[in-house]
């Protein structure tokens, strides 16, 4: 049975993450949610349930706004091309709904099959929204603290500047290739 909100917050207090998290109506796009945007500060963004050629499943996380070209992408990260993953696959590997993608839904994926994707100019932001994998509330939390939930559930993020036309080949968006979170 996949986790429920109240399991993802349980976990994010057990961490000692802080979390702020608003009710609101169902919202499917990031169009929709951009209704949402005088009640709910901080960066929001759009997740990307992607699968390659292979099977391989991916979760590519990024400022709502941001052009991320998939025909290259899946180049870069050194994939087979990219096709978006099915309702059914996503409810089989990540346990949410179409319109509920998140990376908090890394708390599902026990079996490690989605790799996590994270922008690095997402990273930037002081604090970020995603939905608590159901999209009737959005949960703001910092990025340093999404990264160390990612790890905590087995999942290590990919950091990667993959949007904006900035793959320069780093694959880990970072000048010294660590795939560390920046400060």
């Amino acid at each position: 049975m996949p986790a429920t909100p109240d399991d993802l917050f349980a976990c994010l207090d057990r961490l000692g993450v802080a979390h702020r998290t608003v009710r609101h109506q169902a919202v499917f796009t990031v169009e929709e949610s951009q209704s949402l945007r005088g009640e709910i500060p901080g960066g929001h963004t759009k997740n990307l349930f992607l699968k390659d050629r292979r099977g391989t499943l991916f979760l590519v996380v990024a400022l709502e706004d941001a052009a991320i070209d998939l025909k290259g992408l899946h180049r870069w990260l050194e994939a087979g091309r990219f096709s978006f993953g099915s309702a059914e696959l996503l409810r089989e590997a990540l346990g949410v709904e179409p319109g509920s993608v998140t990376p908090f839904a890394a708390i599902n994926d026990a079996a490690l099959r989605v790799t996590v994707v994270l922008d690095t100019p997402m990273l930037a932001e002081e604090t970020l929204n995603y939905h608590p994998l159901i999209n009737t509330m959005t949960t703001a939390i910092a990025p340093a603290d999404l990264v160390r939930f990612l790890r905590h559930t087995g999942h290590e993020p990919r950091i990667a500047a993959v949007s904006g036309g900035s793959q320069d080949g780093n694959l880990d968006g970072n000048r010294d290739g660590s795939g560390e979170a920046p400060d």
